[in-house]
């Protein structure tokens, strides 16, 4: 019997049925993958995520395995040499932005003790469902994070990108109720 997935991940590339069955709306607490993933979700703006799947290895190794760290440390020279990284996105805006939130999201750190305490604090430590079943592509709480991350300086993380990102990291668990990871996440 095959197992029932959200339609988004059915009949489609490898790569994506993995990330959904693997990976998307996993409660996620290790600072580092919550760097990567907010890094990957402000490139995709614009983009289908396929796109970053596609091209994710590359961006870890361009990157620097998304070490926070060595990302704000990056200068002009490490941005032309990502502006001519074929392998990634090359938009010199978003590259910018990544070094620019890279950044602020040490500040978080320091202020939070760990960026996992500042995002998951929005929810009292507590995974969100969404229980209209609609694919929202914003709500109030991204709403919200989106307003606080501007306002400390963070660049490409609109309402729609962070809500993509909550769902991502697990905050927000927007499975569909049949599928067989809604359950597993809740």
């Amino acid at each position: 019997m095959t197992k029932k997935r959200c339609p988004w991940a059915e009949d489609v590339e490898e790569i994506y049925v993995k990330y959904h069955d693997e990976e998307w709306g996993v409660p996620t607490y290790d600072d580092q993958e919550l760097f990567e993933m907010l890094v990957l979700e402000s490139f995709q703006a614009g983009l289908a995520w396929i796109t970053i799947l596609k091209k994710r290895e590359n961006f870890r190794k361009a990157f620097d395995d998304f070490d926070v760290l060595k990302v704000a440390d990056y200068d002009d020279e490490k941005v032309e040499e990502l502006r001519n990284n074929a392998g990634i996105i090359r938009h010199k805006g978003k590259i910018e932005s990544a070094i620019n939130n890279a950044r602020i999201f040490i500040e978080i750190q320091k202020e939070y003790g760990s960026f996992c305490k500042y995002i998951w604090q929005f929810t009292d430590n507590k995974i969100l469902i969404d229980t209209k079943e609609n694919y929202l592509t914003k709500s109030p709480l991204s709403d919200k994070i989106a307003k606080d991350l501007k306002k400390r300086g963070m660049k490409f993380v609109g309402t729609t990108i962070i809500y993509s990102y909550l769902e991502s990291i697990g905050v927000i668990n927007n499975h569909i109720h049949e599928c067989f990871r809604y359950e597993e996440l809740k």
